[in-house]
């Protein structure tokens, strides 16, 4: 998709300059050599011969440059930030309204390429000449005698006037040369805009890599566009499957331009691509093909008369082609807000990230929980799950109610800084109720469990899950293995009458806090992922841990919690409680340090601020094994990963 700094009236004053021939004359070089092949040294010379002959063209000669172009015609940073600039209004936001969703689901930011050129440290001086941004093997034409003619006339639409250097990174990335011959195409253009204009290729070996990056990194968003154009209602394998390698090919390439948190896989991408497809089918034809959009419902979640199977289906077709405003990601789903017509209220549709797989194990059904939420018929707010099942690529996907603001377009709020006087006090009337959600069908085996003895075996056991690199540096920096980890939390169990086992959350971060749209609206609990049959004061403990929470605020939670939970639930509590904030700390301490080592859900809001403060952690961690710790926090900082 090329990018126009002329309009397309001027592009022909461009290629009259330059003089270019007719298709007529030759054949392309992607006829005679596919990607991917390497070129004759001979063929390489005459294109970077060609390259370099652009730099002796004047501007007088050109059309009238878009204003704002840098005046200052050495200035290789400005105009960096000049093309850039047109690539954003060009190619991204023109475009996001309609692919934004599509990107997000990907993992692409739309301000990705922008963070990247304010990244861009400054650049040696070139003098500006018309450069060709455009030249692959579809646009170079070969004689009949094996000559290279040049590029065709539309070949010249991307034409820019600016750093030549830009001319060769365009070249390499979109000739898709073999990586080995790189340095051989590179020294050939070195050597022939030498010959011409020396000053060109100043700063060659320190500038041409950030050209390179930007060039990857606009690939990518340009073959996103590409990939996901509606072809009609075919819905092939073998186009999908080829979409989606070429999709994730230029996204691996781009991945450290765009910072990108990881590269989804070619499945992951060519499910996205297909509910692409049919969105935009239904939404051209009004209707979608018999065989297009086939899914199976999951039995455990039986058809409801208030969202029937016909509205699963609009709610999926929705679902492909939703803004990027209506998609959420960053924890271990994709959600993506629809208005399905008929529903009074919009629903999300929530797809599991495939890779985001959690260190700590599930133990219940989260549409088994909710179900039993719903039927408890007490006020806890909670989503309702109206359908499940598997959709056309064989994916799983589960349809909840929006707990957000009724309109689709505004984002849910969450306490994210701490609860408010007024919310904490809704938090635990909403764990106050849950003691009264019949839980016995979850688990009929949760009473007389220990809890505490289950939840410290349970770390054991993730620590000795955790990778070897993780382990590794985790003994480093003095943190135990995981059968001394059991020897030392043995150390704070709880020897008195054990609590009443109620259903647990497991999870109260604040990113599972939705605040009210309304005033007076109490605070809802979504993703029971984690949910659990345990001990009512671990939900407490657990939430003050992962949401900031001043002492007032925290002296408010307990006292509250401590007069309305049933005494059978709260007993002990005082002696207790720093037990379990002690468990919590150190799980962090090894949690957090895995994210770091793999880089696993970096992405996360809640997951980065925990690793920004991790030293503090670490110390806090080896405080409450009654460990000496090795590393202080300026150290640690110091000494990084």
């Amino acid at each position: 998709m090329a990018i126009r700094t002329w309009s397309s009236s001027s592009v022909s004053v461009v290629a009259a300059t330059v003089g270019t021939p007719s298709p007529a004359e030759g054949v392309p070089l992607a006829a005679v050599s596919p990607e991917g092949k390497p070129l004759d040294s001979l063929l390489i010379a005459e294109l970077a011969g060609m390259l370099a002959r652009l730099t002796c063209v004047r501007k007088e000669s050109l059309p009238a440059l878009p204003p704002g172009w840098p005046s200052n015609e050495r200035d290789s940073r400005a105009f960096l930030q000049a093309f850039a600039g047109l690539t954003e209004r060009q190619l991204i936001q023109a475009n996001w309204a309609k692919f934004g969703g599509l990107f997000t689901v990907l993992g692409v930011p739309e301000d990705g390429l922008a963070r990247f050129v304010e990244r861009v440290p400054a650049m040696a001086r070139r003098p500006y000449g018309l450069v060709h941004t455009d030249l692959g093997r579809d646009e170079v034409l070969i004689a009949y005698d094996g000559r290279p003619l040049s590029a065709t006339g539309p070949a010249w639409t991307g034409a820019t006037y600016g750093d030549p250097l830009y001319g060769l990174a365009s070249h390499l990335v979109r000739m898709r040369y073999p990586d080995w011959q790189w340095d051989e195409v590179i020294a050939a253009w070195d050597q022939a805009v030498r010959r011409i204009k020396s000053a060109a290729a100043h700063g060659l070996a320190k500038d041409l890599r950030h050209y390179v990056d930007f060039e990857r990194a606009r690939a990518a968003y340009a073959d996103v566009i590409a990939a996901a154009s509606p072809q009609g209602a075919s819905f092939g394998m073998r186009r999908l499957e080829a979409a989606a390698a070429e999709v994730r090919g230029a996204l691996k390439s781009a991945a450290g331009s765009l910072r990108l948190a990881r590269v989804p896989e070619d499945d992951e991408i060519a499910r996205a691509l297909y509910r692409w497809q049919l969105a935009c089918v239904a939404r051209q034809s009004g209707s979608l093909p018999q065989t297009a959009y086939r899914w199976q419902q999951d039995p455990r979640v039986p058809e409801r008369a208030d969202f029937p199977l016909a509205a699963v289906t609009r709610a999926l077709t929705e679902e492909g082609a939703a803004p990027a405003r209506r998609v959420f990601t960053g924890t271990a789903h994709i959600n993506t807000v629809v208005q399905v017509p008929g529903y009074a209220r919009p629903v999300v549709v929530r797809r599991k990230v495939c890779h985001k797989l959690r260190l700590e194990r599930r133990f219940l059904n989260e549409h088994a929980v909710l179900a039993a939420v719903e039927r408890s018929g007490t006020n806890v707010r909670a989503p309702r799950v109206l359908a499940m099942g598997r959709s056309g690529r064989g994916d799983m996907f589960a349809i909840h109610t929006y707990e957000g603001p009724p309109s689709c377009d505004e984002p849910p709020s969450h306490p994210v800084g701490g609860l408010l006087p007024a919310e904490a006090d809704q938090l635990v009337d909403q764990l106050t109720w849950l003691t009264f959600t019949d839980h016995y069908a979850l688990d009929p085996y949760a009473f007389g469990v220990d809890f505490y003895g289950a939840l410290a075996e349970e770390l054991v056991r993730l620590v000795g899950g955790l990778s070897p690199a993780t382990r590794q540096l985790a003994r480093g920096w003095g943190l135990p293995d995981c059968n001394r980890l059991r020897e030392l939390l043995s150390r704070y169990m709880y020897r008195g009458v054990p609590r009443r086992p109620v259903l647990l959350h497991g999870d109260l971060s604040p990113w599972n806090l939705v605040r009210g749209w309304e005033p007076g609206a109490r605070l809802t609990i979504i993703d029971w992922e984690m949910a659990m049959i345990g001990d009512p004061l671990y939900d407490l403990v657990r939430h003050m841990h992962l949401t900031p929470t001043r002492p007032e605020i925290r002296e408010r939670l307990f006292s509250r919690w401590s007069r309305l939970l049933p005494e059978d639930c709260t007993k002990g509590w005082r002696e207790d409680w720093h037990v379990y904030r002690s468990v919590e700390i150190i799980r962090s301490a090894f949690v957090d340090l895995d994210r770091l080592v793999t880089g696993d859900s970096l992405d996360v809001p809640n997951v980065s601020r925990a690793v920004d403060t991790y030293a503090m952690t670490l110390a806090g961690a080896m405080a409450a094994l009654g460990l000496p710790g090795k590393l202080t926090p300026n150290s640690f900082l110091s000494r990084g990963l």
